[in-house]
Order: structure tokens, then C-alpha cells, then sequence
């Protein structure tokens, strides 16, 4: 869920209205109530709200009663009191809402979901050892690791409830694609993608791949350029929760004084992508 940035005087006025929104699941507040509590007219609360958080009150509060929903399927409540507890108002709204956002119904979801399959396969390159998964539509992750254990630790915990097959015939020609380009051999990915994400994650893992090879942009320019200006702590979340690196270059992503920041699969990997690709954009190369 996309977090305010620290320097920005609406902040502290839309951290209250998100602490508001979570506190009262059962209230859904109406964008004018909102207002009026925070003292703005709706159009120009609704212009703060999301350029701070990078979605809208109402985006907000439908990722609460989400994730509050989710918490109480895993633990055990059938649909119905779970659905109530939530701050859903009916069934009828919860399949409208929530069921698409899940990927699958809420009793499935409760169940564990459904066993979908994944297809990996693995591979030794100079960054350690890179696992590439994929549904049927395209790569749903790329790890990178030490070690094969890792890798699968990597997986388990991405797909908890999928069945994850070896398939390394079938998925040869996409693996074979990313170590040329980790080698630098190829610049240009064209691997398709079929990763999950929030409507901001997707927002920003779309711009992070608009990055050309060989370049970065800090995180405020991202955020800028997602329309979400103030959204840089969001846009830093949606980059350390990218589930395919490389594929979705979030190592192309920096401080805004130019240096390395966090990295999901660890700072040394990350200069070293960067120093492989600078050579592109450096006279004379």
C-alpha cells in the first residue's frame, strides 16, 4: 500500500485521513466528509490525496477493507463473517470488488487459491545463480541468489499456493534471452510479463521499464513521472517489492544525489548491472 513521502506540508494531513480510513472500516467516508475534515474542498483534497499517496480516498479505503478481508480468510473466518469484518456491505459487493483484486473468489482464496502452475528454470551467470518463472501468459519472476536453495526459498514464498514444475526445455529460449542480456549481449528485453500487482505497483514497474538501458532516474523523477509527484517512499516500495529483476529494472532506480540505494537482491548486483550498462551511453562507446 503506497506510503506518503516525508517532505511534503500535505502529509501530515492525508497520514491523519489514511489512519482515519483504516481505524473506521465500516464508515466508508465519503470524499465531502473527508474534505471537511481535513478542511479543503473535495476537488482539491482529492488533487492532494493522490498526488501524496498515489491513489485516491476511495482506492485507499477499498486497499484496506482488501487487506483486512485477506488477513481474516487466511485466518480462518468463513467468507461471510470476513466479508462483514471488513467493512463490506454485502456479498454482493465483495464479489463485485474484491474477487477480481484476489485473482479468484474469496472461498478459494481462503482455501489456500487455486494450484496454478508455474514453470521455472535456472541457470549460473557472474551475478550467482537466476531463477526465470512463468505462467502460461508470460514471467511472472526473476531472482537472483547464491544459491539454488535460495531460489526456491524465493519462489515458495512468492507462490505459496502454485505448483511449481522444472521445466527447463520449455522455458530455455526465455532464460537463454536474460543471460544475454546479464551478459550485455542484448540490450533490448522482449520478454512478455504476467506479474500481479496494485494498479499504483503497475504504474511504476510500467515507467521502470520505459528506463532506457543504460540510464537511471532517481525515484522522485519516477514518482513525477507515474503523476504521483510527492509518492517517492511509494514508489521505493513498489520497487523493492518488483518480483521479476531485471525484467523490471527497478536497479535502474536511484538516490536522488546519484547514489545506490536499497536493492532487493543486494547492492553489489546492482552496481555491477549499472556499470555493465553505462558503457552504452558513454561517448565514444
Amino acid at each position: 500500500m503506497p506510503v506518503p513521502a516525508a517532505d511534503d506540508g500535505a502529509v501530515p494531513i492525508v497520514a491523519e485521513l489514511c489512519l482515519f480510513i483504516r481505524a473506521h472500516p465500516d464508515a466508508r467516508p465519503t470524499l465531502a466528509a473527508l474534505a471537511r475534515r481535513a478542511g479543503m474542498s473535495p476537488g482539491h483534497l482529492q488533487r492532494v490525496f493522490k498526488r501524496v499517496a498515489g491513489v485516491s480516498p476511495r482506492q485507499f479505503a477499498d486497499a484496506c477493507r482488501l487487506d483486512r478481508l485477506k488477513a481474516g480468510l487466511r485466518e480462518g473466518e468463513d467468507v461471510t463473517t470476513a466479508l462483514y469484518a471488513a467493512g463490506y456491505g454485502s456479498s454482493s459487493r465483495l464479489y463485485e470488488r474484491a474477487a477480481g483484486q484476489l485473482g479468484m473468489t474469496p472461498g478459494t482464496y481462503r482455501k489456500g487459491g487455486p494450484a496454478e502452475v508455474i514453470r521455472y528454470a535456472t541457470a549460473g551467470c557472474d551475478l550467482g545463480r537466476v531463477v526465470l518463472a512463468a505462467t502460461a501468459r508470460g514471467v511472472c519472476a526473476v531472482s537472483l541468489a547464491d544459491t539454488d536453495d535460495e531460489l526456491a526459498g524465493f519462489l515458495g514464498a512468492e507462490f505459496p499456493a502454485a505448483r511449481l514444475d522444472r521445466d527447463d526445455a520449455g522455458l530455455r529460449g526465455w532464460l537463454e534471452e536474460l543471460l544475454r542480456h546479464l551478459a550485455g549481449d542484448q540490450p533490448h528485453l522482449g520478454l512478455p510479463l504476467d506479474v500481479r500487482a496494485t494498479a499504483f505497483q503497475r504504474r511504476v514497474w510500467e515507467e521502470l521499464r520505459r528506463i532506457p538501458y543504460g540510464e537511471t532516474r532517481t525515484y522522485a523523477e519516477v514518482a513525477a513521472a507515474v503523476g504521483s509527484p510527492a509518492a517517492v517512499r511509494a514508489v521505493a516500495r513498489a520497487c523493492a517489492t518488483n518480483p521479476a529483476s531485471v525484467v523490471i529494472p527497478c536497479h535502474r532506480v536511484v538516490g536522488s544525489d546519484g547514489k545506490l540505494t536499497g536493492y532487493r537482491w543486494g547492492l553489489a548486483r546492482k552496481q555491477k548491472l549499472l556499470e555493465r550498462e553505462r558503457p552504452v551511453c558513454e561517448p565514444g562507446a
